[in-house]
């Protein structure tokens, strides 16, 4: 479908330059919030007028633009720059929509994104974000792949970018989404308790038609709306069965984040999958939010191309201790629910 030949990530752990997937960064104030790098390769003068989900996507995706320039830029975001919308909405009223700061209205698109690195890169191909909460990655991989099948040479540069913003984080905070109390990182999934933790991140991925000096291949993937965990459990299985029956799948990586209300859909999809096979869980790495699913898709890439996964992730190891097809379950809010299956090229 999609081959990936180059990735990058920030996130709350030491996932850019000197990747460091062993050690676990403690959260802050129920937040796990991204280390930052220096974003070298961005003007001065554009990183300081920038928000945070801008510098952290502008950021991540420079590496790759630096040496290779896309026939598209393709971004997923739930929220863009939300924490810079705030900020112009409450100057209009503190100015009386008077002298108010342009950075904060230009930062404040969720297209913000995708255009600055646009700009920054001096790229002028087909420049587009989707915004759909918990697909929004997903549904720019689609994107990605429907330019792609028509012409395969063709180049796209496809990410997901999340940040915390205050704004949201008191939203989804009196909505139950955030655990009250506080916790060690390592309890929590033993916490029994409802909520998650509040995270944030960036992950770009190159993506062509051709495998050549290609790192993973995006073999499928498949998202729906639904809160039923056994049509959910039944999806699972057909996915397989169409896309891993010929080649198993040797880790289910899953989006588990500790929200005792619906660990049910995570057993019933566990169920679907053969007992021989590793399960794994990602969100205690970087927390939740609407694209985290790029992140997963960035730790699946690292796994299969190291040949281990790090022993903080698994759940229930398998009989392969070295990943080769990797399948991702991952729901937003118990509804938006999406499979994406990776291998080695």
């Amino acid at each position: 479908m999609l081959y990936i030949h180059h990735c990058t990530c920030i996130s709350p752990q030491q996932t850019f330059d000197d990747i460091d997937l062993e050690k676990l960064h403690k959260p802050g104030n129920s937040k796990l919030e991204v280390m930052e790098p220096a974003y070298k390769g961005i003007p001065a003068g554009a990183l300081r007028r920038m928000g945070k989900a801008i510098r952290m996507g502008v950021g991540a995706a420079m590496p790759i633009v630096k040496h290779v320039a896309p026939d598209g830029i393709i971004i997923g975001t739930a929220n863009g720059g939300m924490e810079d919308c705030i900020k112009f909405l409450n100057q209009i009223i503190e100015y009386d929509e008077g002298l108010l700061t342009p950075g904060n209205f230009v930062g404040s698109t969720t297209n913000a994104i995708a255009g600055q690195l646009g700009l920054i890169a001096n790229n002028h191909q087909y420049n587009v974000t989707h915004v759909q909460s918990g697909l929004s990655f997903e549904n720019a991989l689609l994107d990605a792949a429907m330019f792609i099948a028509e012409d395969s040479s063709l180049q796209m540069l496809v990410g997901g970018v999340d940040e915390i913003s205050d704004y949201n984080y008191n939203i989804d905070w009196l909505g139950g989404w955030y655990k009250q109390e506080s916790f060690e990182k390592q309890d929590f999934y033993k916490a029994e308790s409802p909520g998650s933790i509040a995270g944030e991140g960036a992950a770009m991925f190159l993506v062509s038609g051709s495998p050549t000096n290609a790192f993973a291949k995006l073999d499928a993937m498949h998202f729906f709306h639904s809160t039923d965990a056994a049509m959910i459990a039944n999806e699972l299985s057909g996915f397989i069965k169409k896309h891993a029956a010929d080649e198993p799948i040797d880790l289910f990586l899953t989006g588990e984040n500790g929200d005792s209300r619906y660990t049910h859909y995570y057993q019933a999809c566990e169920c679907v999958i053969d007992q021989d096979i590793s399960v794994a869980r990602y969100k205690h790495f970087c927390g939740e939010f609407p694209t985290s699913s790029a992140i997963a898709v960035w730790l699946a890439v690292q796994a299969m191309n190291k040949g281990s996964v790090p022993a903080h992730f698994i759940k229930k190891p398998g009989e392969k201790t070295a990943p080769k097809r990797v399948l991702i379950y991952n729901h937003y809010k118990a509804s938006q629910q999406s499979f994406i299956l990776l291998s080695l090229p």
